[in-house]
């Protein structure tokens, strides 16, 4: 007996993404914020007691679980180069543009010699909708089906998704309020960053601009 063949999409567990909300197939929800970092070495003895003993507040006070994910990606120097060659080509003076090309080839040969990785820190927060079971696709063909005979989408279950975003954008809000006693400022990823950051998880071997937060 011969199995079907599956296509890549079946092992990728997101069935869509709604603004800002990521709707998987086992009918949870994600919201993704990225978040500043905070550099200790830079801080004195005390200070970096206190802002461990307020991320360790933070962390007791949630009464949901969240998921901190670290991207660490070669860092991509094209985009600079290439505006670097622009700038090239608008000086007017031949020692200017001579002093810009040996600055295009230092930057070329350093980043050739030395891998500078950049890190980006993400927070996953979770959601799962009440009376919806885990696991089942049943409650969000529910929730994302449209009317027999009609093209709108139900008007109910369109109430019952927004109940639910607004659910977790509550979740986002306590994130926020408590990273900032930190000292981390966090933003929430629109659609157009969750598509470009999963994207990059998918094709590691693709470099491109790093997200930014930002987009709806």
């Amino acid at each position: 007996m011969s199995l079907a063949p599956q296509s890549t999409q079946d092992f990728v567990p997101i069935k869509e993404i709604r603004g800002r909300i990521v709707v998987l197939k086992d009918t949870s929800l994600r919201m993704v914020l990225m978040a500043s970092s905070v550099n200790l070495a830079l801080k004195s003895a005390d200070e970096q007691q206190a802002t461990l003993l307020q991320f360790q507040n933070f962390l007791n006070s949630l009464d949901f679980s969240v998921q901190f994910f670290v991207q660490s990606r070669r860092l991509d120097t094209r985009p600079y180069i290439a505006l670097l060659e622009e700038q090239q080509q608008k000086q007017s003076s031949d020692l200017m543009k001579i002093q810009v090309h040996e600055y295009i080839e230092f930057i070329k040969q350093f980043a050739e010699s030395v891998h500078v990785m950049t890190k980006t820190f993400f927070i996953i927060i979770p959601y799962t909708p009440s009376g919806f079971q885990a696991g089942s696709v049943k409650g969000l063909q529910k929730l994302f089906s449209r009317r027999k005979n009609a093209s709108e989408v139900d008007t109910d279950a369109l109430a019952a998704f927004e109940e639910h975003k607004a659910q977790i954008e509550q979740r986002a809000g306590v994130i926020e309020q408590g990273l900032a006693s930190a000292g981390i400022r966090v933003a929430e990823l629109g659609a157009e960053e969750l598509v470009e950051l999963f994207y990059k998880l998918f094709n590691p071997g693709e470099l491109e601009k790093p997200a930014v937060p930002g987009g709806q």
